[in-house]
């Protein structure tokens, strides 16, 4: 089985590139050798004909002896047989030069190193052949150089490359191996948590990079799971705390009544609160249901652009006799025009009928309540606030979870879950919600955001 750190991938990237460098390479030393070497080859036909000219005009007037005087001196010049000349006359007859094969065709012509050299082998010659008044002309200039330089050219980029590879391979199995021990650190953390430790986190490094992006996105994402696990525990524990009174109450009850039946007694009175408490109950888990289905988001589906001002006119108005028979007064105030926001008008209005049948439930008679709406930059916050003996400042996060009760307000009616509700509902529309001491009293506070543009 491979390793896993030819598998990663920096490993895999560093392959691909050398092997991209080293085909890129191998290309530009084949397109470099090609141009040197014609270049090359052009410097040598030029010489060849610069020299053929030379020699041409020492022939004057037919004076073969001048002409073959040339070309005895250039072929005793030449340095190791880097250059060929012959000159044979009308009969064929060599009469002068260095080269002993047959005379090539006129004009350009590549002579093979073993025809020149004895067979021992070599360069190739560039010859060109020319006829001076019935003499016929060789001169010929040896590859080798040309050769040479190609070679060099071709060795220096090979090893240029192998070192380069060599160089980004080092480097691509580092940056594989400190990328590796991340990604196992990232590994071992999520094995951890899926062994149930919901508390492992991803360590972070300094460098503030990609991984160090997604490992802060991962730990954000565990940080939001182990909430929900723990708020599903707290929830699990709150109902099974919560109902055991009434059902204990109703199983209590169940049986006063049957034994109440057997002896002839009327039962009314005690089925109607056995009914009672079958509702309290049932309403109970009605809320629970309610909360779990807004914080799926299924109903984003309806939002849309409104205006939160006819909400607080209406919940103002219906609450208002409410809130006078419990001998509470119940106002609105607004100042100035209220911005749209974008939502479910439904939920917006149960969030403040939750707010407001709170305050009622808890205040004391004579208590004032006050619902306002105002305008606060591009927010548009609404407010619930009563006069009654409010929340104590450790209490304002607790009050929102599921079925959690102060004590002191144990003995009123309800479930607990009204500020939970409203909590969902503000989540859901992306609204904040928190709570705020009225000396006396307490403020409830929603702040909207503003509709999207692209909304309205």
């Amino acid at each position: 089985m491979s390793s896993p750190l030819l598998r990663s991938t920096p490993a895999r990237v560093t392959a691909v590139l050398s092997a991209a460098f080293f085909v890129s390479l191998a290309l530009s030393a084949a397109i470099a050798f090609v141009l040197i070497r014609q270049e090359l080859l052009a410097r040598i036909d030029r010489t060849v004909q610069d020299t053929y000219s030379v020699i041409r005009q020492s022939y004057g007037e037919g004076d073969v002896v001048d002409l073959m005087d040339s070309v005895i001196s250039h072929a005793n010049s030449t340095i190791a047989g880097d250059r060929v000349y012959q000159l044979r006359d009308r009969s064929g007859k060599v009469l002068a030069g260095n080269l002993e094969m047959a005379s090539p065709h006129e004009g350009w012509s590549t002579l093979p190193a073993s025809a020149v050299n004895d067979g021992e082998g070599g360069s190739d010659y560039r010859a060109y052949s020319g006829t001076i008044d019935g003499y016929k002309l060789v001169v010929g200039s040896s590859l080798g150089e040309a050769d040479e330089v190609g070679w060099l050219v071709l060795t220096s980029l090979g090893w240029a490359g192998a070192a380069f590879v060599l160089l980004v391979a080092a480097t691509g199995v580092a940056v594989a191996a400190r990328g590796q021990r991340r990604l196992d650190r990232i590994s071992g953390t999520m094995e951890r948590v899926g062994h149930g430790d919901l508390a492992a986190r991803i360590p972070l490094s300094r460098r503030n990079d990609d991984i160090d992006g997604l490992s802060s996105s991962v730990n954000s994402a565990l940080d939001r799971l182990a909430g929900l696990v723990e708020g599903m525990r707290q929830v699990s524990v709150d109902i099974a705390h919560e109902l055991k009174t009434p059902l204990n109450r109703l199983g209590i009850t169940l049986e006063t009544t049957i034994e109440a039946d057997e002896r002839g007694e009327p039962v009314t009175a005690l089925l109607e609160q056995a009914q009672t408490e079958g509702r309290q109950i049932n309403a109970t888990f009605d809320a629970l249901l309610r909360i779990a289905q807004i914080e799926s988001g299924a109903r984003r589906a309806r939002f849309i652009d409104m205006d939160v001002r006819p909400i607080l006119d209406n919940i103002t108005e219906a609450y208002a006799p409410v809130a006078a028979e419990s001998g509470h007064s119940l106002t609105l105030e607004t100042s100035g025009p209220l911005g749209p926001i974008h939502g479910d008008s439904d939920l917006v209005t149960q969030l403040l009928a939750n707010l407001v049948e709170n305050a009622i439930r808890h205040c004391p008679p004579g208590a004032r309540i006050v619902v306002a709406g105002r305008q606060t930059g591009s927010d548009v916050e609404i407010t619930v606030a009563d006069t009654g003996p409010g929340v104590p400042v450790e209490e304002h996060e607790k009050v929102f979870r599921r079925l959690y009760r102060l004590d002191k307000s144990r003995t009123t009616s309800g479930s607990g879950l009204g500020l939970s509700l409203a909590k969902a509902i503000a989540d859901l529309h992306g609204a904040s919600i928190g709570l705020r001491d009225n000396k006396p009293g307490l403020i409830v506070s929603v702040v909207f955001p503003p509709a999207h543009p692209a909304h309205q």
